[in-house]
């Protein structure tokens, strides 16, 4: 994992609550165990007609998606059944991170074990967004996730909540694993210092 880092990007709308993970990636497409090529399978059978070819109205499928590393979406995402190739589907699109009112437990917690920020709106600045982005396409968003804020046009900030081990994590660029690897001198440390045996009767 690469360490998360502040970055600003213009926002895809995508205004649909409860979006369950059958639609960010469809069934069909878990047979892999690679995330390569999920980017283009990413909401697929709202993206492709029957024959494949890409719904030009759809908005993934605009050339401004292509510069979004930012989601908006409705309320409750990735609902749904539990599946890790759902955040590996969006970031292997492009997205870094996600704007909704709420989400999913299982899917928020897939997504930051696979760097993809999901971020809590409450209902105005939710609403306020959408309205921003559909007058103005282009605007940008910056994402600071030290600070747990959405930074606004005007400079105006809007506060996040995140698990604290999660954003650790994510800041320092390692999974669970590798937390627990960093630790290797302390817990060698701790074994020095225990006894062989333990007395479990005392």
């Amino acid at each position: 994992m690469t360490k998360f880092t502040t970055f600003s990007s213009p926002v895809a709308p995508l205004p649909v609550d409860n979006i369950d993970t059958d639609q960010i990636i469809p069934a069909r497409f878990l047979k892999t165990i690679s995330k390569e090529g999920l980017g283009d399978q990413l909401f697929y059978d709202w993206r492709y007609d029957a024959a494949g070819n890409p719904k030009p109205d759809f908005v993934l499928n605009t050339p401004q998606a292509k510069k979004c590393q930012i989601l908006l979406a409705g309320d409750n995402f990735g609902c749904g059944s539990s599946r890790e190739h759902a955040p590996w589907a969006l970031t292997q699109y492009g997205f870094r991170a996600v704007i909704s009112t709420s989400f999913a437990d299982i899917f928020r917690q897939n997504a930051l074990k696979n760097s993809l920020l999901p971020v809590v709106a409450p209902p105005e600045v939710h609403a306020a967004l959408f309205a921003l982005v559909a007058k103005d396409p282009s605007v940008e968003l910056t994402v600071d996730l030290a600070a747990q804020q959405l930074g606004l046009p005007g400079g105006q900030t809007v506060w996040f909540p995140v698990d604290a081990f999660a954003k650790h994590c994510l800041l320092e660029g390692v999974d669970e694993l590798g937390y627990i690897l960093l630790q290797q001198d302390a817990i060698k440390a701790f074994e020095s210092r225990r006894p062989n045996t333990l007395n479990t009767l005392a």
